[in-house]
């Protein structure tokens, strides 16, 4: 085969040895979309999951299940996780919902919300009218839950995608966990997809809920020695020999990812797929990831290794404007980064919801992060918290990247902690808060904004850890010069 600039692992590429995953997708949705005399049944709602470690196709059903719900004229919306960004909270339900609220004008969307916009409008991603207002937890999720009600009944049968579930922000997780189960009488099916041993610990309750249903999650397993064969013969042509095709499987442990991968990286360098030609074979699966990748991403020049550090950096879907702007690179040079890492599929158009460009693969966005050196990981994760912000992202965006730097009594970070704590606190995520005003306590601030700081801590524990509130309300009435009626 020519070479040339060939996409990723897609799902438009074959499905080998996931017919029971397949089978169990398809059945779900002609039970969503099943009719009786034309006329929709009552529906029930129903929880496919695949679980296994990164490499394994769970995007590539994902997207299947996309395209067959697609087909049956099923409303999709989605969401996906992003390593990077799981402590922006509500990051995934707004991903999910934020598309088909777009589509309302202001006043559509403010009869369709109804007396709940004031209470999810933050977070939403909403401006809400009253922001000196801060909801209850409970009342958010109870807000959360009719909107998605709402939105399975206008837009039904609607499919939900949710990918990287591993990834995604507690406040969503505790979202969906409590939801799920409420979506019984729904025109509604969630598709959902992630590492397990990658879940994080405030997912316990989605674990249990895709315990209860029966033979969830499906586990997918390697593929076996003929599937990868197949995939190596479907690019360098049927003449490979099985020797050559087993050590493939071999060198890829029956990874899909790293098979596919493996197999362009073999049509691309004209291999036939012969015995005498194992060593370079296996040259090639070492460039698929780890130290090799590494290697065949400075061969592309150091302005195209610092724009791709710069998109590690900023994770997830990205902006190429910004990513430009954080590796202090022009626009042609950023034109040609981009080109060299499309080429040398290390980036893709973004497949989830938004614009821009991603990672071909999480596993490549990990192993590039992790080759920026430490010092100029702070240093871009500084400009990131600035740019991220100037270009009206908002404080929370900015302020996940000062997480990531260290303390330096510098007053603007305290204030971009404080402006995201205040957001969070309006959006209903206390424990987000709390986690940006503990960080603000520790740059450290000015002595004069200190007691003001465990005064907005002590608001943020408020609901969640009274025995904390109290705690932080001694410790403000302790600083000096600070009026007792501060903490009233």
């Amino acid at each position: 085969m020519a070479p040339g600039l060939r996409e990723p692992f897609t799902p438009h590429r074959l499905l080998l040895e996931r017919h029971r995953e397949l089978e169990s997708l398809d059945s779900a949705l002609a039970e969503l979309c099943e009719t009786a005399g034309g006329v929709p049944r009552s529906p029930v709602s129903e929880l496919v999951t695949f679980a296994g470690p990164a490499g394994m196709g769970k995007t590539t059903l994902v997207a299947a299940a996309r395209t067959r719900a697609a087909a049956r004229g099923c409303t999709v919306l989605s969401s996906k996780g992003a390593e990077n960004e799981h402590g922006l909270a509500f990051r995934v339900v707004r991903q999910l919902m934020q598309p088909a609220l777009a589509a309302m004008d202001e006043t559509e969307l403010r009869t369709f919300l109804g007396s709940w916009y004031d209470i999810v409008a933050v977070a939403l991603g909403l401006e809400a009218k009253d922001t000196s207002h801060v909801p209850d937890p409970t009342g958010v999720r109870d807000g959360l839950d009719w909107v998605m009600t709402r939105l399975a009944v206008k837009k039904a049968p609607l499919v939900l995608l949710l990918d990287d579930l591993q990834w995604a922000d507690a406040e969503s997780l505790g979202w969906l966990a409590s939801f799920a189960p409420r979506a019984a009488d729904l025109p509604m099916l969630i598709v959902a997809a992630y590492r397990p041993d990658d879940m994080p610990p405030e997912a316990k309750a989605f674990r249990t809920l895709v315990e209860r249903h029966g033979n969830r999650p499906h586990t997918l397993a390697p593929l076996n020695a003929d599937s990868v064969a197949r995939i190596v013969r479907n690019e360098v042509g049927e003449e490979a020999e099985d020797e050559f095709c087993h050590e493939c499987w071999t060198a890829t442990g029956g990874s899909p990812f790293e098979a596919v991968e493996l197999a362009i990286r073999l049509a691309e360098r004209h291999v036939r797929g012969m015995r005498h030609e194992l060593p370079l074979m296996r040259d090639l699966a070492a460039a698929v990831k780890g130290p090799g990748l590494i290697e065949r991403l400075h061969r592309l020049g150091p302005a195209t290794v610092r724009y791709a550090w710069a998109a590690a950096v900023l994770g997830g879907s990205f902006s190429p404007e910004l990513a430009a702007n954080i590796a202090v690179i022009g626009t042609a040079e950023s034109v040609q980064a981009t080109e060299r890492l499309r080429a040398a599929r290390i980036l893709a158009e973004s497949q989830g919801p938004g614009c821009g460009l991603e990672f071909a693969h999480p596993l490549i966005g990990r192993t590039i992060y992790d080759d920026v050196p430490t010092h100029l990981r702070v240093g871009m994760h500084n400009t990131a918290a600035e740019v991220v912000r100037a270009a009206g992202f908002g404080p929370t965006a900015a302020a996940r990247h000062l997480l990531e730097v260290p303390c330096d009594s510098r007053p603007e970070a305290v204030e971009c902690l404080r402006a995201a704590a205040r957001e969070y606190l309006r959006a209903g995520a206390p424990e987000a808060a709390r986690r940006m005003l503990t960080r603000a306590l520790q740059e450290p601030p000015l002595p004069e904004d200190r007691a003001a700081i465990l005064h907005e801590l002590a608001c943020s524990t408020f609901l969640i850890e009274p025995t904390a509130t109290v705690s932080h309300l001694r410790e403000a009435l302790a600083e000096p010069g600070v009026d007792p009626c501060l903490c009233v």
